[in-house]
């Protein structure tokens, strides 16, 4: 770690930024497309959740909140109620909804926070999904690939059995919904002319498939979730000088807090799973027969023991703008989560329930915390830690913050699309 802090220490590398050809070339009559699509609730089972309604460019392309409500909630952001009566949410969403910037990256290999959606072959466009060998042939990119399954989920956007022919059809195998929504979206006049003349091989409305709906959302957020012009980008590419705040903080980052070594590349991310000690509450991602409600990470993938409560390196570009903080939104605050990365197994013992940004839904509390005092879960949570100590002053954590800060792009307000005015299903816009 001290030579890795040594080499940055003698200044910048080109490697830790980036520039447009490294973004997939997507095409924009189909990312025009995408946006519409990226904000119409037409894609959820019960038209009243839409992909903007938890990556909302307002909120950092992310929602605000610790665990998502999805599927039956109201609103939209820290704003966004559990919902009443027979509509409420059923559960909260497991983890937090992960913000969509550089997603279009050529080096991003695997998605979601347990990397269950993964590229397996670079040349043949092949990916590692849930789905296994009942994934669609055609998607233009691994972002294409994770779109299909936030559709597909009761909790997210396809809602409770018996709700809906979506939710209805997700029961044997999320397969069976994706023809449904294709069905839905090619239904509607503006949907099958836009998909006409942007793709050749679509002659007809009934040509559109859930391919081309994925491929499309994917040219969008590709396209539209860019960043790459923070000031950390100019101090790299130009050499301008950062605030005296933010390069003492890039020093410790690149040296003696051993961020880096995780967070790296031009992405801040090495893509790959660690066990941080993040505390868990909510629902959890459970597996089959395991009767706690908490999530065990890359496990729930791979099966391997050895990747219990691993979870995948988030990138730090734009990550100001994207609170709460961890994969389940436990940590409010970027000092609140530079001080439990510094030192995982002392500060977890200091996290408490109120911390968490959640919802109010009285009908879930039981179930809310209920590992917060299941002794033996802690402890086997905390003994998977595999992340060294730090010691950080508070003023080095407030410099560590500060160079955060200054991989926030300067455009994040100014996005190519946007958010439209109306969509073709006529649902309401987030």
């Amino acid at each position: 770690m001290a030579l890795l802090g040594l080499v940055w220490l003698a200044g910048p590398a080109a490697s830790e930024t980036m520039s447009q050809d490294d973004f997939l070339p997507f095409d924009p009559a189909q990312a025009k497309i995408g946006q519409l699509l990226f904000y119409d609730k037409i894609l959820s089972g019960n038209r009243n959740i839409s992909c903007a309604t938890c990556h909302h460019p307002s909120l950092g392309s992310a929602d605000g909140l610790s665990l998502g409500i999805g599927e039956g909630g109201v609103g939209l952001g820290p704003e966004r109620t559990a919902g009443s009566g027979g509509d409420r949410i059923k559960k909260r969403i497991p983890r937090n909804a992960p913000a969509l910037w550089n997603l279009g990256h050529r080096d991003v290999r695997v998605l979601f926070h347990d990397g269950r959606v993964q590229q397996v072959d670079y040349r043949m466009w092949t990916f590692d999904t849930p789905a296994g060998e009942r994934l669609p042939k055609g998607l233009n990119s691994i972002l294409a690939a994770q779109a299909l399954f936030p559709m597909t989920s009761d909790a997210e956007m396809a809602g409770q059995a018996g709700e809906n022919e979506i939710s209805g059809a997700i029961r044997p195998l999320v397969s069976e919904a994706w023809p449904i929504i294709a069905k839905r979206v090619r239904g509607i006049p503006d949907y099958a002319e836009m998909f006409q003349s942007a793709l050749p091989h679509i002659e007809t409305a009934e040509d559109v498939t859930i391919v081309d709906i994925a491929n499309a959302l994917a040219a969008f957020i590709g396209t539209e979730f860019q960043s790459f012009d923070s000031p950390y980008d100019a101090y790299v590419q130009t050499g301008a000088p950062l605030p005296d705040d933010a390069e003492r903080g890039r020093q410790l980052f690149f040296g003696k807090a051993q961020c880096a070594a995780c967070h790296n590349g031009p992405l801040f991310s090495d893509q790959g799973f660690h066990a941080t000690g993040t505390p868990q509450f909510g629902p959890g991602r459970t597996r089959m027969h395991d009767k706690l409600p908490r999530d065990l990470g890359r496990m729930g993938t791979t099966d391997l023991v050895d990747d219990a409560y691993k979870f995948r390196t988030p990138s730090l570009r734009n990550i100001a703008l994207t609170a709460p903080y961890g994969h389940n939104g436990a940590y409010p605050t970027l000092k609140a989560m530079i001080r439990h990365m510094a030192n995982a197994k002392a500060e977890r013992a200091l996290w408490r329930p109120e911390m968490a940004q959640l919802p109010n839904a009285p009908w879930l509390a039981d179930i809310d915390f209920i590992l917060a005092s299941d002794r033996l879960e802690i402890a086997r949570q905390t003994a998977a830690v595999d992340m060294p100590s730090v010691s950080l002053t508070d003023a080095e954590i407030a410099d560590l913050e500060a160079f955060l800060n200054a991989l926030t792009g300067t455009s994040v307000n100014d996005l190519p699309f946007g958010v439209p005015a109306a969509v073709p299903s006529g649902l309401p816009v987030d």
